[in-house]
């Protein structure tokens, strides 16, 4: 009798763990060329739409979250154009990298897909800036790009490295 409820139990728990859904395998990896090109004419479309219609240019620095912000006030992108959208995501990706040295642009592979992020070295800790402004305005919303990033970058700060003498306690 004990045998059997032994057997029971272990044919139970093999079962409840087979059941369990497998640890997420991440990979995360270096652009490649391809990459790189794509990155670069997603960015260039934005930077023509710029100049054309705003008469100004991207500069690669905070000043292009309120260059983002005009885009999507005026509409200058349809809410169905998702290659345009997600152009947005590598502008504002693009000021993330610019803006913190310690993220950078990599290919992030998991079971939902491969995906553009920018990650901390040696970490699974990343943002994925070129779906945050593409998803809300697919669905008809008007993101805040200020709040946004603000948000990103609130949310990556606990895991990056803190590099001597960056704090402001001199004792």
């Amino acid at each position: 009798m004990i045998r059997r409820a032994f057997l029971y139990s272990t044919v139970l728990l093999a079962s409840l763990w087979a059941s369990l859904p497998a640890q997420a395998q991440v990979q995360i990896d270096n652009f490649s060329q391809a990459d790189h090109n794509h990155m670069r004419q997603q960015v260039q479309s934005i930077e023509t739409l710029v100049q054309m219609r705003m008469g100004t240019r991207l500069r690669g620095d905070l000043s292009d979250l309120s260059t983002l912000q005009t885009i999507i006030d005026r509409g200058l992108i349809e809410q169905d154009d998702m290659l345009r959208l997600q152009a947005l995501g590598a502008v504002l990706g693009n000021v993330m990298e610019a803006e913190v040295e310690q993220l950078h642009w990599k290919i992030y592979e998991d079971e939902e897909g491969r995906s553009r992020a920018l990650c901390i070295a040696n970490t699974e800790h990343c943002l994925f800036p070129i779906t945050m402004l593409s998803r809300r305005m697919t669905v008809g919303l008007k993101p805040n790009v200020q709040e946004i990033y603000d948000n990103a970058m609130e949310l990556i700060a606990p895991y990056l490295p803190q590099l001597p003498y960056t704090g402001t306690d001199y004792n």
